[in-house]
């Protein structure tokens, strides 16, 4: 197998154009395990971690930048990621445990694509936009396309994953990700991400993903606004978590019926509403 260390984000896509079927790493947590596993063979391998471009966290006047190479433990120990942007910050501080959160990736995770990890419903909760780049230039995809199917996504082959970013707005909004497992570490049974708006109040703003209940996040705005007109009421809550329900499309597992899934959805759905309550008081 050919391994590479390109320093710039240009040689790092020539070499993806040059050899069909490279595949990028940056931690490796996710890849690393895969090719152990015999999962993926690939001949060959670009190593991210040189490039500067691709690291740290970065803030313009309205968005969040988030670099692809940036572990999981810089982005769960950033108190840069304030407000609505804290539903990033909580669920990479979820995330397995510190051996992985101090080599994993967020841009490894996102492009491995499984709908039972932290980030998807987090940063579709975020409104977030992903930054790829290959031969053609660069690109923005906003998060409720990049996610296509169970390990699936908007990246095409010869392409990368650069950067997330995020809106810094509404600023009065604070986000949340809670998730019920089996154990410390272990992926989720049921995630709720979700970021709400709250002013003198009125909730004005809602945005809430499912993880682990489907192939990709559940993310309706139908839900989403009866969460403001009922003003984050308990029946409001019900209505919009049975919606949110009736959408998602769970597997029974080891971890969970697709029954139980569903049931637990409403309920988490209130506790995440019930935190992000008394972090605004």
């Amino acid at each position: 197998m050919l391994y590479f260390e390109p320093t710039s984000l240009k040689e790092a896509t020539q070499l993806l154009s040059d050899y069909e079927g490279a595949s990028c790493v940056a931690g490796g947590a996710t890849s690393v395990a895969m090719m152990n596993a015999d999962l993926i063979a690939p001949d060959c391998l670009i190593g991210l971690h040189r490039i500067e471009e691709l690291r740290g966290i970065r803030e313009t006047r309205r968005t969040m930048i988030i670099g692809a190479t940036t572990t999981h433990t810089e982005v769960a120990t950033a108190s840069i990621l304030q407000g609505p942007l804290e539903v990033i910050r909580k669920a990479a501080a979820q995330i397995a445990h510190p051996a992985i959160r101090n080599v994993g990736t967020i841009g490894g995770a996102i492009c491995h694509g499984d709908p039972n990890s932290d980030y998807p419903g987090a940063l579709v909760a975020a409104n977030a936009r992903v930054h790829i780049a290959g031969p053609g230039g660069e690109r923005e995809v906003p998060i409720d396309d990049f996610f296509l199917d169970y390990m699936e996504t908007a990246v095409q082959p010869g392409e990368l994953v650069t950067a997330v970013s995020m809106p810094r707005k509404p600023l009065n909004a604070i986000g949340a990700h809670l998730k019920v497992s089996r154990a410390d570490g272990d992926y989720a049974i049921v995630s709720i991400s979700a970021v709400l708006g709250l002013k003198k109040g009125r909730c004005n703003h809602a945005r809430v993903a499912i993880g682990s209940c489907g192939p990709k996040p559940i993310h309706l705005d139908a839900s989403n606004q009866l969460l403001i007109d009922g003003n984050l009421s308990e029946s409001a809550i019900e209505e919009a978590g049975n919606l949110l329900a009736s959408a998602a499309d769970p597997v029974d597992d080891v971890r969970g019926t697709s029954t139980y899934r569903r049931r637990l959805i409403p309920r988490v759905l209130s506790r995440a509403v019930e935190d992000i309550r008394e972090q605004s008081s």
